[in-house]
């Protein structure tokens, strides 16, 4: 690994422990209508992400990265960003927060084996993916329709589907913003704030009621548009880009636990013997394909 993979799989790695923040953050927020919080949390992320990139590269840097991007970047990055996090709202607002963010934390498993399957990756789907697939499966199955205390009414089978599109819709923009890799990340500035319009205006054509949010709501929001989207957004831009794609899937395994572990200490979840299966299945599966994939490439390098 180069100097330049290796930092940027580093920044990568501080994207994903500011993700381990995501479930419990938004669950905090539950109480503003979805798009609404989509909305202000990424008005409050473009602010920052542009505070940020004026103070690193100046006025001048920002205005030359913001013509960088070609336009099959910006459509990939706005419409995967914009339906990842309406989806994930949704589902933390429809199902248990735990159960779904578990459900949504698929994805690490989802991009190795897309690395594999989608033509131009590095990676060569065989057994250890597959098999890593299976675990993932039977992490949900447990987590929907297994034994213990599992809510299944119909709002929160429709909160756990929203989080399996999830993982799936953020993989592949993993994945496919790798192939792109468009220079720079300073148009996320641009992306933040058009998803921030995009909300408002789901907000008006569903007729949400607007809620003026209370002191815990506003807090949350804050922390979210500045750590677990402003930033991490960013940086896993940057990471997806330069970084070792199949790397930084084997270190978002991390993150299930770690998101699991924040809603149980906040008292967003109870902790059960299902909730503590379904997680080391996810961590399993993750882990087993990614580490999987490191094992093969080895196999296959000349001696």
């Amino acid at each position: 690994m180069n100097r330049e993979s290796g930092s940027a799989t580093a920044v990568g790695a501080a994207a994903i422990g500011l993700w381990a923040c995501l479930a419990a953050l938004t669950g905090a927020s539950k109480s503003v209508p979805t798009f609404e919080a989509l909305g202000l949390t990424f008005a409050i992320a473009a602010v920052a992400a542009l505070a940020g990139f004026l103070a690193m590269r100046g006025p001048a840097g920002v205005r030359a990265g913001l013509r960088q991007w070609p336009l099959r970047a910006w459509v990939l990055t706005t419409v995967a960003i914009f339906a990842y996090h309406a989806l994930y709202f949704a589902a933390l607002r429809l199902a248990p927060p735990a159960q779904a963010s578990l459900i949504n934390y698929l994805w690490p498993l989802l991009i190795v084996l897309f690395s594999g399957l989608i033509p131009g990756g590095s990676t060569r789907l065989g057994l250890p993916q597959v098999a890593g697939a299976v675990l993932g499966f039977a992490a949900t199955l447990l987590l929907v329709g297994g034994p213990g205390p599992v809510e299944a009414s119909g709002t929160a089978m429709a909160g756990y589907l929203a989080a399996l599109v999830c993982a799936f819709t953020w993989s592949l923009y993993s994945v496919l913003n790798n192939r792109i890799n468009a220079p720079g990340s300073e148009p996320m500035i641009v992306v933040c704030a058009l998803v921030a319009v995009l909300a408002g205006l789901c907000h008006l054509a569903i007729g949400e009621t607007f809620v003026l949010p209370d002191t815990g709501a506003t807090l949350s929001l804050l922390a979210l548009g500045i750590g677990p989207i402003g930033a991490a957004f960013v940086a896993w831009d940057h990471a997806t880009k330069h970084g070792r794609l199949a790397l930084l899937g084997a270190m978002s395994y991390a993150a299930p636990p770690l998101s699991t572990l924040i809603l149980v200490l906040t008292g967003q979840a109870e902790p059960s013997l299902t909730l503590l299966a379904a997680t080391l299945l996810v961590v399993a599966g993750a882990g087993l394909a990614a580490f999987g994939s490191k094992w093969q490439q080895r196999r296959s390098q000349p001696a």
